[in-house]
């Protein structure tokens, strides 16, 4: 400690601002403790809002809508060629990422939260060195870390401003529209980059190393979404590697390895999207009683709580799986525990989005896990095609299939692949964390038409009672 320094106090100090954090901080002040929250940004929001879902989301919904465009004249509506106005449209961006800034700013103020500009670093499990911050010292009874996650690279592949090999968050930068892209990772951010670039006028190739793109949904899920970018982007190359880069001034030489005709290739950009790894180094935990495993994720139990008892860990960093909404489940969970108040982790559902166009999403227990664990189930489709709603929207290619235990009939897993699937499968989240059978989602009365019924005729086709589609054998 520096002679005559200030050392402010604190009862919680969190470390990071994205969704886990801002969401410990704000659950942790409504329960009336006194709340610090330090972040390298200016304002809270963290990766998901400046350089991730929303920014992502908002371009997404773009491409969405050059998609309507192009398909407007078969329904009569002759709308023209689309002309991309890249500042405006960046622009646009930027407008909906501040004005949900703003109001977390807001509720900052409102709740009480203490919000510093900074990078905070354990000096001992009570104490933490605010760098370049207001306040160069605090002192907390229990701290919260949710510093997330940052881009994986692979060999040969450098990040830097201004140049041409991106990861995401200089992808979505929008700095131009380049002739020819190659997306490297056929997992969410490859997938919903991509075809925003596709969309916008790009000739995209898109390689991943697995067998197919997707891997953690099933593959008659995916197998809707392949179909439309093998349409959408100039070539998918599957099984396929990087074996090495070459960065020059204007273009990015590649040699491919695997299933590809062309091995070597030039593009005008490379976006690099295989994954993320956590912010776990540089911020003291060797001071602290925290552990992290092989992979540098923190370990934490059921209450978010790492083995040091005064600090507690949310998000990316803690591992699982890196969804901001599990984030701030995980914020609330622990903000919870330090009051005092019996609150676990223990969620039987959660769900996973992926916003291309169709959109895909799934939760629960997959068919391709079933079959690896042996588990017996009984799988019920019901095809869009029969869908009286996706049919007056003109988007009838895509299904929804409920997963469901043979003996008692509890849905065990649900997988959407169409338009909207990413709003539908809260209802699926729902029934999996109440129990619900599939006796239950059939005899749930749903508006007609919509695209929601396709889950209640799902559920009934595992009974028999689909009416606009026939009843399996049996």
């Amino acid at each position: 400690m520096v002679m005559g320094e200030f050392t402010q106090e604190t009862d919680v100090l969190v470390i990071g601002a994205g969704p886990g954090g801002y969401a410990a901080a704000f659950r942790a002040a409504d329960l009336g403790l006194d709340v610090t929250m330090v972040d390298t940004g200016d304002r809270p929001g963290g990766v998901c809002l400046f350089r991730g879902c929303i920014p992502s989301k908002t371009l997404l919904y773009v491409t969405e809508l050059l998609y309507d465009v192009g398909r407007a004249a078969d329904m009569g509506i002759s709308l023209g060629e689309p002309k991309i106005d890249l500042p405006r449209l960046r622009e646009w961006k930027k407008q909906v990422v501040d004005k949900l800034a703003g109001g977390l700013v807001e509720l900052c103020r409102s709740r009480g939260v203490q919000f510093l500009r900074g990078r905070a670093v354990f000096e001992s499990s009570s104490y933490a060195r605010l760098l370049e911050a207001e306040i160069s010292r605090i002192k907390f009874k229990h701290a919260v870390i949710a510093t997330g996650s940052h881009a994986r690279s692979i060999a040969g592949a450098e990040f830097r401003d201004g140049g041409r090999i991106m990861d995401s968050t200089g992808a979505l930068e929008l700095t131009d529209i380049p002739k020819r892209l190659l997306v490297v990772g056929g997992g969410y951010v490859g997938v919903e980059l991509g075809s925003v670039y596709a969309s916008l006028g790009s000739r995209v190739t898109m390689v991943e190393a697995g067998e197919r793109l997707m891997a953690g949904a099933d593959q008659d899920l995916t197998a809707f979404l392949s179909r439309r970018l093998s349409g959408l982007f100039e070539a998918v190359h599957v099984d396929t590697r990087i074996q090495s880069l070459r960065e020059f001034d204007d273009w990015v030489e590649v040699e491919l390895e695997g299933k590809v005709d062309q091995p070597a290739q030039s593009f005008d950009r490379v976006l690099i999207a295989v994954g993320r790894e956590p912010n776990s180094g540089g911020i003291g935990l060797e001071k602290t009683g925290v552990e992290v495993n092989e992979h540098g994720f923190i370990v934490v139990d059921e209450q978010r709580r790492t083995t040091d008892g005064k600090i507690y860990a949310v998000g990316d960093v803690a591992g699982g799986v890196m969804l901001a909404h599990k984030a701030m489940h995980e914020g609330k969970v622990a903000a919870e525990a330090i009051a005092g108040q019996k609150s676990a982790f223990d969620y039987q559902a959660i769900p996973a989005v992926v916003y291309a166009d169709p959109q895909l999403a799934w939760v629960g227990l997959t068919e391709e896990q079933a079959r690896r664990e042996n588990r017996p189930v009984k799988v019920s489709r019901f095809p869009w095609s029969a869908s009286g709603r996706a049919a007056t929207m003109g988007v009838p290619r895509g299904m929804t299939k409920v997963i469901v235990d043979p003996d008692t009939q509890r849905v065990l897993g649900v997988g959407i692949v169409g338009r909207e699937a990413g709003e539908m499968i809260a209802e699926a989240v729902l029934a999996l964390e109440m129990g619900a059978l599939a006796e239950d989602l059939a005899l749930s009365m749903h508006p007609h038409p919509t695209l929601s019924e396709s889950e209640e005729e799902a559920a009934e086709a595992f009974l028999g009672t689909s009416t606009h589609i026939l009843p399996q054998r049996r």
